[in-house]
């Protein structure tokens, strides 16, 4: 039952490949796979060949929750749950379609997005990522790239719609600020963590197999808090494999790339992380390598993080190694049904160390006055170019989307995809055409 699709489909008798197979070629053949290529990670970073966009970020996720599952299968071979563990095609399907909904210009579209959408329904990149593959791929008539109920279960992050985990105080609207600019008000305009209303069909499919008890329970959400927004409790055991190595990527990748575009210092680190908090990473270090550590361990870390590229990459591998080799189960027994039961996690003397890293990444990187300004344009890009496309849809959008607008009779989602869509490039050209009076040509192609 885990391995169906919304849609009857079956590969040509030759065809040697397993549902997972499948899942993870109609992925990584994707148009919305490619367009990663084109959307930032922390940053838009031109046309550099070596620092990560959203696309080298997706594999990495991907190649770290398949070395997840491969060591929960090695370190717990006796274990109930190792049983349940997913093929590696299957895993990687997931890791590579985790990012595939989120707009140009990270955090500030996905917030320019939720206040354009404010009266349709909203918007939330994970949901939109359910949504890309569920209903907006074309590999089937109606059902997007019409992957395996498993695979779409990996991808349901928070299983709570957008009306059920939205604090109806924290409506989007503009900032109460300068009166001669229209500023989104952020903290009122970030969406909760949701699918969207739209997909509560094809969730509807992906839980079928579940007992009423089992739906419930997963789809609960935590206590109401004021100013902030429902959050869901639950997650399927792929889905924790997934999001354990999209963590890892996010505290260790992309500072390794902070540290090589000199984003973050050697002084951040310091400031922002102590030996005392990432002392069980340090006491690997001595304990493994016991002829290449003396007393200051902390000092010779941070001397290969901060020296040249070779031991940069050498401190990143083994931070890496660290945390996966570490990866254990834990068991959540008010479920039945084992993708539900069982999850993949860290122990907690090493769940410290990738906090801290997280922690450092997100404030003196993706909150630097740097990041926060690109944010800030491409948010104010992506309400102008929205707006200008819903004021005249017979005339601006492009033809394919037309026909997507006229049949669903003005659905704002249309265009709401289709901006969603946009790398960061193919937002900042339409945005020059449209509203910069020297900028764009009939021959531009998008």
């Amino acid at each position: 039952m885990w391995l169906e699709r919304r849609e009857t489909w079956s590969g040509h008798s030759e065809d040697a490949r397993g549902a997972g197979d499948v899942d993870y070629a109609r992925v990584i053949h994707s148009a919305s796979f490619r367009r990663l290529q084109g959307k930032t990670q922390i940053l838009n970073l031109g046309d550099s060949d070596f620092y990560r966009t959203r696309l080298t970020h997706s594999l990495e996720v991907a190649q770290i929750a398949g070395g997840l599952a491969r060591q929960l299968e090695q370190s717990f071979p006796a274990h109930p749950a190792t049983a349940h563990l997913p093929d590696c095609s299957m895993i990687h399907a997931v890791g590579c379609s985790h990012d595939l909904g989120h707009p140009p210009f990270g955090h500030g579209g996905e917030v320019a997005l939720n206040y354009c959408m404010r009266e349709a329904g909203g918007f939330e990149g994970n949901g939109q990522s359910l949504r890309i593959l569920s209903r907006l791929e074309s590999f089937s008539q109606n059902s997007g790239a019409n992957l395996t109920r498993r695979s779409l279960l990996g991808l349901l992050k928070y299983p709570v719609s957008y009306t059920q985990a939205r604090n109806s105080a924290l409506r989007p609207k503009l900032s109460d600020g300068p009166d001669t600019l229209k500023l989104i008000d952020t903290e009122a305009s970030t969406p909760p963590k949701c699918y969207l209303d739209s997909e509560l069909d094809v969730v509807d499919w992906v839980l079928s197999p579940l007992s009423p008890e089992d739906r419930t329970a997963f789809c609960a959400m935590g206590p109401v808090e004021a100013g902030k927004h429902r959050k869901a409790l639950h997650k399927s055991f792929d889905c924790s494999i997934m999001d354990l190595a999209d963590d890892i990527a996010y505290g260790v990748h992309d500072l390794e790339d902070a540290i090589a575009l000199t984003l973050l210092t050697r002084e951040d680190f310091v400031a922002h992380v102590s030996a005392d908090q990432i002392g069980d990473f340090l006491d690997m270090l001595k304990g493994k390598y016991p002829d290449q550590f003396g007393n200051d361990v902390y000092g010779q870390m941070l001397d290969g993080l901060f020296g040249g590229r070779d031991t940069r990459k050498r401190f990143i591998s083994r931070f890496v190694n660290y945390l996966i080799t570490a990866v254990e189960y834990t068991e959540v027994p008010e479920f039945s049904e084992p993708l539900l039961r069982y999850r993949a996690s860290l122990p907690a003397a090493r769940r410290p160390v990738l906090k801290a890293l997280k922690d450092l990444v997100f404030k003196v990187v993706i909150k630097s006055p740097n990041v926060q300004q690109l944010e800030f344009k491409g948010q104010q890009m992506v309400v102008s170019v929205f707006e200008a496309l819903c004021s005249d849809p017979e005339r601006l959008l492009p033809r394919d989307h037309q026909e997507r607008y006229a049949e669903t009779k003005g659905d704002l989602r249309v265009i709401c995809d289709y901006v969603a869509s946009m790398t960061d490039a193919a937002l900042l050209k339409t945005y020059e055409r449209l509203f910069a009076p020297r900028m764009g040509s009939v021959f531009d192609r998008l």
